[in-house]
C-alpha cells in the first residue's frame, strides 16, 4: 500500500517532469539558468505554473512583437533587454483575449497579475545577476484588483446540502442512477469539507491510513509538503466510519493505492471529480451561488471564526502562513458586530448618576 508521502511524491514528479519539458522544448534557452535558480526557493506547482505563464508570454513577443519573424526558442536575453514597459503594457491588454495551445483564453485581473507577476520574477532574476542591464518589467503596474464578494453557504445551506448529498433530493433521473452508489463517499466528502476547512488537493491525497478514530484526528500535507494533524467532531467521524464500512463491504479497502476517497472507476478520485460532485449538490440547495470545495473552506473558516472569535486559531487549523490571509477572507467586522460593541467601553464609574 502507498502512503500519501507516495501522492505527493507522485504529484510533485509530474510536475517537475512537466515543467522540464516545457523549459527544454517550449521556452528560450536561457530559462533553464532561470529555473535552476529558483529551484530550491519554489514548489514544483509554483514553477510548473511559472513555465505556463511564460510560455504565454514569450509566444506573445513572437507574434506581435517580432510578428512571426522569430520563434520562441530563438529569443535571446538581448531580445529581453529590449522589451519596453509598453511591450508588457500591451501584453496585459493581450491577455484580455489570446489563443493558447489552440484554444482561446480570457484572463480577469487576478489572472493577469499572476502572470505579470512570474515576467517580473523572471526579469528581476536576470536583471540582479546583470545578465541584462534594463529591467522594464519593474516600471509596469499591476491591474488594479477588485474585491470580490465571498461566497460561503449560510446554515441552513450547509444542512441542507448534506441532506441533498444523503437523500438525492433534487437530483436528475440521470444523476441518481449513480447516486445511490456514490451518497456515502459524497456525504463523507462534503461533510469532511463543512466539518474540517481542508483543502481540496489535501481531502484528495488523504489515504485510508492517514486517519484516526481513535482520537478523531487525520494526517494532512499542507501546501509544501508539510505534514500536519487536523483533528474533527463526531459528526464527521461518524460520516467517515460509514464510508470506510461501505468500503470493507464492497472489499475496496485497498483499492486505489489505500486512497481514502475512491472514484467510481476504483482508483483515488481526482480534483476535478471532487469539484463536479460539490457544484452538483451545491447548485440544488443554492443555485444562485457558485460553490467549489474553496467555497467550503470559506464557509467553515467563517463559522470557526464567529464561534472562536480568534483568527490565530482559524489562520492555524486552515493552514494560513500570514494571518492577514484569514482576517481578509473570515474577519471581515459585519453590521451586527459593530451593533454588538456598542456601550462595551465604559466612560464613567458604575457608582456615578
Amino acid at each position: 500500500m502507498k502512503n500519501n508521502s507516495d501522492y505527493y511524491s507522485q504529484r510533485n514528479k509530474n510536475n517537475i517532469e512537466t515543467t522540464n519539458r516545457i523549459i527544454n522544448e517550449e521556452l528560450p534557452s536561457f530559462c533553464l539558468d532561470y529555473f535552476m535558480g529558483i529551484d530550491s526557493m519554489t514548489s514544483p506547482l509554483t514553477r510548473l505554473n511559472y513555465a505556463h505563464d511564460l510560455k504565454i508570454f514569450f509566444d506573445f513577443m513572437c507574434k506581435k512583437r517580432y510578428g512571426g519573424k522569430k520563434t520562441v526558442k530563438e529569443i535571446s536575453l538581448i531580445d529581453l533587454e529590449n522589451v519596453t514597459n509598453n511591450d508588457i503594457e500591451y501584453f496585459l491588454v493581450y491577455l484580455s483575449n489570446y489563443e493558447y495551445c489552440g484554444t482561446e483564453h480570457t484572463c480577469n485581473e487576478r489572472a493577469k497579475a499572476r502572470k505579470l507577476s512570474s515576467v517580473r520574477a523572471m526579469f528581476k532574476y536576470f536583471f540582479n545577476k546583470g545578465q541584462i542591464s534594463v529591467n522594464n518589467s519593474a516600471k509596469v503596474s499591476s491591474p488594479k484588483l477588485h474585491e470580490k464578494p465571498i461566497i460561503r453557504l449560510d446554515g441552513n445551506e450547509v444542512f441542507g446540502i448534506i441532506d441533498t448529498a444523503e437523500s438525492g433530493n433534487g437530483l436528475t433521473p440521470h444523476q441518481r442512477a449513480y447516486h445511490e452508489k456514490n451518497k456515502i463517499r459524497d456525504t463523507a466528502i462534503l461533510v469532511l469539507f463543512l466539518g474540517t476547512g481542508i483543502r481540496i488537493s489535501e481531502l484528495v491525497g488523504l489515504n485510508n491510513e492517514d486517519i484516526n478514530f481513535k482520537d478523531n484526528s487525520f494526517l494532512v500535507t499542507r501546501k509544501g509538503g508539510n505534514k500536519t494533524i487536523l483533528f474533527f467532531d463526531d459528526d464527521v467521524a461518524a460520516a467517515l466510519k460509514r464510508y470506510l464500512d461501505y468500503k470493507e463491504e464492497c472489499d475496496l479497502e485497498n483499492s486505489g493505492d489505500g486512497a481514502l476517497f475512491l472514484s467510481s472507476q476504483k482508483k483515488r478520485i481526482t480534483v476535478r471529480a471532487v469539484e463536479n460532485l460539490v457544484q452538483k449538490y451545491a447548485k440544488i440547495v443554492s443555485p444562485l451561488k457558485k460553490i467549489s470545495p474553496h467555497k467550503l473552506r470559506s464557509t467553515y473558516g467563517t463559522q470557526l471564526y464567529k464561534a472562536t472569535g480568534d483568527i490565530y486559531v482559524v489562520a492555524d487549523v486552515l493552514g494560513h502562513k500570514d494571518v492577514n490571509t484569514t482576517r481578509k477572507h473570515y474577519a471581515a467586522i459585519s453590521e451586527e458586530t459593530r451593533r454588538s460593541v456598542v456601550g462595551k467601553v465604559k466612560l464613567r464609574r458604575d457608582d456615578e448618576d
